[in-house]
């Protein structure tokens, strides 16, 4: 009997932790904008390795 009280005890508590993590993930989505884009693009641009931020053919120039 001892166990299945423990057992359920554990469910409960898994239970409110996983409700805590999905309410924290709709929160932080909700704060970061919902994924828009923002107006203003950035001042410089950047390479990660030897990859541009923009797409080779704009980089060349004529």
């Amino acid at each position: 009997m001892a166990m299945s009280v423990a057992m359920g005890v554990l469910l409960i508590l898994l239970g409110l932790a996983a409700l805590a993590a999905a309410a924290g993930t709709v929160v932080l989505v909700i704060r970061d904008g919902l994924g828009r884009i923002p107006l203003e693009p950035p001042a410089q641009d950047w390479t990660a390795g030897t990859l541009p931020s923009r797409p080779y053919s704009t980089l060349r120039r004529i």
